[in-house]
């Protein structure tokens, strides 16, 4: 191992990751994954399709999406320009963080990475212009199966960096979290 440092969030199952950077006079160069390396600290996943977003405005705000099962999905995020403030929601059912979210800052700066499980709703707020992130996703996107979360769910109660400066029609008009709704079941 040794080439990434794994990071295990509040939230049990999601990972920062932090990929070491092997400089010189060139500049540097980083492994941003390695099976084996990701397999000693129990994390799988089959890589089936990668996503890469731009979003220009400082303030802008993606998400809350999950793919339910049987799509679910673990991401693995990335971000390769710009900053970005990434935020997860725990939604798996009897999980004792249910309800929890969790953020930090992803940045080309940092190079850190975030490990999502399955079950998880995951979105971000860009914290400077122009950010853009790279997806790694072990479903196919299934639009049948997809779910949202509104990113002001006062259950949730995401405490963003910055007021929200520009969203979607659609990420504006998820849902709230039903009180019924008690987790997404594998």
């Amino acid at each position: 191992m040794g080439r990434m440092t794994f990071t295990e969030t509040a939230l049990a199952g999601a990972f920062v990751i932090a990929p070491k950077l092997f400089r010189d006079n060139r500049g540097w160069f980083a492994r941003t994954y390695c099976r084996r390396d990701f397999e000693a600290v129990g994390l799988v996943a089959d890589w089936v399709q990668m996503n890469h977003s731009m979003t220009q405005q400082t303030g802008a705000i993606r998400g809350m999406h999950y793919q339910k099962p049987p799509h679910a999905e673990i991401k693995l995020v990335r971000c390769v320009a710009g900053r970005v403030f990434d935020v997860i929601i725990d939604l798996r059912a009897g999980s004792p963080t249910f309800g929890h979210w969790f953020g930090t800052e992803l940045s080309a700066e940092n190079q850190q990475m975030l490990y999502i499980p399955k079950g998880f709703a995951h979105g971000f707020q860009t914290l400077t212009e122009n950010c853009e992130l790279i997806y790694c996703h072990s479903d196919y996107y299934t639009p049948g199966s997809e779910g949202a979360v509104r990113y002001d769910d006062p259950r949730i109660s995401i405490e963003w960096p910055l007021p929200a400066a520009d969203l979607s029609a659609r990420d504006a008009a998820h849902p709230l979290l039903d009180p019924s709704f008690h987790g997404l079941t594998f």
